[in-house]
């Protein structure tokens, strides 16, 4: 089965096809299988597959060049990390002759449904009623079982919606959007809806948007990434909007119970809030966080208890190295 769709014989610029972008790392357990529902979650569209591998060492770039010989492979040479992987990715795309008309990134542990590319690049197109731009569109996102619900909508960072997750959980304290950045409301997640960010496993992205904002931020090694990119989409007018006609399944990883993982992503929390707020601000924050995981460490979560930890470490911001 091939992997590449040919562009249209005489493109325009930034008119080409959709560059899926893929970073792997030792990923060849959920390749094979992102690679068979490429063709459904892609219907309607043409597009081409580039993938970024982290040096991995589990075989996945020969798995990807067994399985689609026609997608572009990049070796970075290190586990560069996910910003780092993406970044390649879309150089790689850049070089196409008529460029691309959007890229869709995704997570190599991802399954669309059925022509779910097609509907989050058609909605790229779509203005919302303050009259800027979608920038980003991202799909309903389902758990492995098919049928659980992902909240992947997301409110910004701010100190008392860390204090509302720290002192009533982020679950039930997503129902009151001042406590809360989980978007918990049902009704959201049943229309087109905007947020100011949302989970990155699965996202497309308009040119614009990228010729606007730039490369990703690679010095988050891996989380906050994608909330540092929709962040920045929005300071320069490219929203972020889910599309409930669109759906995928994400097989998901172990940030939850792995403490080194979890680490990573509190301090990435920490760090961006940081750089878009002033000293005092941030101090707030950093200890609404550590209420929440030092709360969380005494019942008994290792992964809590790790983090909690590396937040009182004098310096732990300054750099977060990856895994």
């Amino acid at each position: 089965m091939s992997y590449l769709r040919p562009a249209s014989p005489r493109p325009l610029p930034g008119s080409g096809p959709v560059a899926v972008l893929v970073v792997t790392w030792n990923s060849s357990a959920v390749l094979p299988e992102f690679l068979a529902s490429l063709p459904e979650g892609m219907a309607g569209l043409d597009w081409r597959l580039v993938v970024a591998d982290n040096d991995s060492a589990d075989g996945t770039v020969d798995l990807v060049r067994s399985l689609a010989p026609d997608a572009t492979v990049v070796q970075t040479g290190r586990n560069a990390g996910y910003a780092a992987g993406v970044n390649a990715a879309l150089g790689a795309a850049a070089g196409w002759q008529g460029g691309f008309r959007a890229a869709l990134v995704c997570n190599p542990d991802v399954r669309m449904r059925r022509g779910c590319a097609k509907v989050l690049v058609d909605a790229l197109d779509a203005p919302p009623a303050d009259g800027g731009r979608v920038g980003i569109s991202v799909p309903l996102l389902y758990e492995e079982d098919g049928r659980s619900l992902v909240h992947s909508l997301r409110r910004e960072p701010r100190v008392t919606r860390a204090l509302g997750e720290a002192v009533i959980g982020n679950r039930r304290a997503g129902r009151f959007p001042r406590l809360s950045e989980l978007v918990t409301d049902p009704a959201a997640y049943e229309r087109p809806t905007y947020a100011d960010w949302a989970t990155g496993a699965l996202m497309a992205l308009s040119a614009d948007c990228l010729a606007a904002c730039g490369r990703w931020d690679e010095s988050f090694f891996l989380y906050s990434e994608e909330t540092e990119y929709c962040l920045r989409a929005r300071d320069r007018g490219y929203h972020t909007r889910l599309e409930p006609a669109a759906a995928a399944v994400h097989i998901g990883g172990d940030s939850r119970t792995s403490p080194r993982l979890w680490t990573l992503l509190t301090l990435n929390r920490v760090r961006l809030y940081r750089r878009r707020h002033g000293a005092l601000a941030t101090a707030g924050f950093r200890a609404a966080v550590l209420l929440r995981e030092a709360s969380r460490a005494a019942l008994g979560r290792p992964a809590s208890r790790a983090a909690a930890a590396a937040l009182v470490r004098p310096g732990a911001l300054r750099a977060v190295p990856g895994p």
